[in-house]
């Protein structure tokens, strides 16, 4: 028998749809104060949501009519003239209010900010009671308690308090970061969590996002035909484990999109480790038009009109800013270096004071004499040491190189401290890159074999070089079929050709293995490219000269992204001279 359900069994599952956890109740609430104009928004949590969520704010404010209609199904003040495409608020789905009201207890208190009267409606589960007079001030004031008490099964799918509580105070510093002309607290039984003065954007988004993030950004201002992206990136070398300093605004509105989540995925595809995560706050702007708000419930997706022009300009002016800053690496490279210096304290014991005058410290082997001492660290001839430093070369950026250690570190002096560079990653981007410059430019100039090379491999990693072998010629390495389970090159990219070309033909076939079908060709390309310049970079273990130190500094001072290597890791780091002077208690 088909019937007809009833209406609180529509509004319950209304809010099935829209209210899934607390943070949902704070987000629909912290709407709809935005999008009445609001100034100052007062959140307060009891038990992580569970028995109180309270959103105060002193927007326009309701009459007792508009209350009436405010807990009814699909009603809104937010669409004019029942436009479903032209959405300039945080609306609309017209279901917030009545679903949290089917599934709580819900009161609303205000008073419209033109003058009049203040009133307050109540709703149980979804019945509603009279609107009757109070006494409040200009504004608004909702109080859901008992949340789920109508549907208490959805009470077991709740996580901790603790981590409800942090995912509603993840929604106010979303929201707060697009609206930065608006005061916002938060507190959870009366601990203040979310504290954020009116201000600039920029101010805000480093409030919300935090100090580290404030040095070690680009800012982000491009437009592609009726599109506008702004807003801060961070560098390659700060990311982080999980994608959840990831603030992503549409036309004012957070948003966890697929399709921005996969450009900041390809945009960082050359820089950075695989697993880890950059930090951005992006703010996109487009006509209303060019965007549906509306086909997810709880509004958190949007769907763009042309996609593929929305990623194009992520990708793009992520790529250029990146390549705006040069060499330059995340300050927090340097600042994880000097915490891992620890003081050798273990072992030591103070010695108690002598009685006789005359007494001296026991030597150890190698200290009986202080200048012997010292000139026993001095180099071997022709060890890499820059004899007279350029006083010129104090002032560039990663300075004057002073010696080799290790056979692959180089150590630089600058002007106000000094430079650690690792050869082979710093030299392994730059070749990276000349060899995408190449292949941009006019192909990537190759150097046939004068006796072909065959390497042995499976057959299936046979299978997948000679199935991507149009990809390859393109990076400049050319093969052909040798067999069941061998391969013939007969071509190799200029700049590598003094590498091992067995290992690096395996290493590509294994690199090949990891894609799929959704990997565009130019990012296969890309990835072959990157496993080549590892293998035709200075390897460690080389021991280079004085100039040829220096002249890798500079191409490093003149090569975008050299601040990391292919795999996303720093290939220098830069210590002050403060910092090392405090590593030796000197300030």
């Amino acid at each position: 028998m088909i019937r007809k359900l009833s209406e609180n069994t529509i509004n319950r599952i209304a809010a099935g749809e829209v209210i899934e956890r607390p943070a949902s109740v704070v987000k629909e609430l912290v709407e709809n104060a935005l999008d009445a104009g609001s100034t100052v928004i007062d959140v307060a949590l009891s038990a992580g949501g569970r028995s109180m969520i309270r959103v105060a704010d002193n927007g326009i404010g309701m009459t007792a009519p508009e209350l009436e209609l405010a807990v009814e199904r699909h009603a809104t003040s937010k669409l004019a003239e029942d436009d479903l495409v032209n959405i300039r608020t945080l609306g609309f789905r017209g279901e917030a209010l009545p679903s949290i009201a089917a599934v709580s207890r819900l009161k609303i208190l205000s008073r419209p900010r033109s003058g009049g009267d203040a009133h307050e409606i109540r709703v149980e589960g979804g019945r509603k009671q009279a609107v009757r007079p109070a006494a409040h001030a200009d504004g608004t004031v909702i109080e859901v308690t008992d949340l789920f008490f109508a549907v208490p099964a959805r009470l077991k799918f709740l996580k901790s308090e603790r981590a409800e509580t942090a995912e509603a105070a993840d929604v106010v510093r979303r929201l707060a970061m697009a609206h930065p002309g608006v005061r916002f607290t938060m507190t959870s039984d009366g601990r203040s969590l979310v504290d954020l003065r009116e201000g600039e954007l920029e101010a805000r988004i480093h409030a919300v996002m935090g100090r580290e993030f404030q040095g070690n950004t680009v800012s982000i201002d491009a437009m592609r035909e009726t599109v506008k992206l702004s807003g801060l990136v961070s560098l390659p070398t700060y990311h982080r484990a999980q994608a959840n300093q990831q603030y992503v605004h549409v036309n004012g509105r957070p948003v966890r999109d697929k399709v921005i989540a996969g450009a900041l995925r390809g945009a960082y595809a050359d820089f950075m480790l695989r697993g880890r995560h950059p930090a951005v706050a992006l703010f996109l702007t487009l006509p209303p038009d060019e965007v549906d708000v509306n086909v997810h419930p709880a509004k958190t997706e949007v769907r763009f009109r042309d996609q593929s022009l929305v990623r194009g300009l992520i990708v793009g002016a992520i790529r250029q800013a990146l390549a705006d800053a040069g060499h330059r690496a995340s300050n927090t490279v340097g600042e994880g270096t000097l915490s891992s210096f620890r003081p050798e304290s273990a072992g030591y014991q103070p010695q108690p004071p002598r009685q006789q005058q005359n007494w001296t410290a026991p030597s150890r082997p190698g200290f009986q004499e202080t200048q012997a001492a010292f000139e026993a660290f001095a180099p071997p001839s022709g060890a890499g040491v820059s004899e007279a430093p350029d006083e010129g070369d104090l002032d560039t950026p990663l300075g004057a190189p002073r010696t080799q250690v290790h056979a692959n570190y180089i150590i630089s002096q600058t002007r106000d401290g000094m430079v650690i560079v690792d050869q082979h990653a710093a030299h392994e981007r730059l070749v990276y890159e000349k060899m995408k410059a190449q292949l941009a430019a006019s192909g990537i100039a190759r150097q046939p074999l004068l006796v072909p090379e065959i390497v042995e491999l499976d057959a299936a990693a046979a299978e997948r070089l000679l199935d991507a072998a149009a990809d390859l010629a393109d990076s400049g390495l050319v093969i052909d079929g040798f067999g069941p389970a061998a391969i013939a090159v007969r071509e190799v990219p200029a700049l590598i050709a003094d590498g091992n070309i067995s290992r690096l033909v395996r290493d590509v076939a294994d690199d090949l293995e990891t894609f799929d079908a959704s990997t565009g060709v130019r990012e296969r390309v890309d990835h072959v490219l990157s496993t080549m310049a590892c293998h035709g970079s200075v390897r460690s273990g080389r021991r280079l000269k004085p100039e040829e130190m220096n002249a890798l500094l500079r191409e490093m001072e003149a090569t975008p992204h050299s601040g990391q290597c292919n795999h996303g890791r720093p290939t220098y780091v830069e210590l002050k001279l403060s910092d090392i002077e405090r590593l030796f208690g000197r300030s």
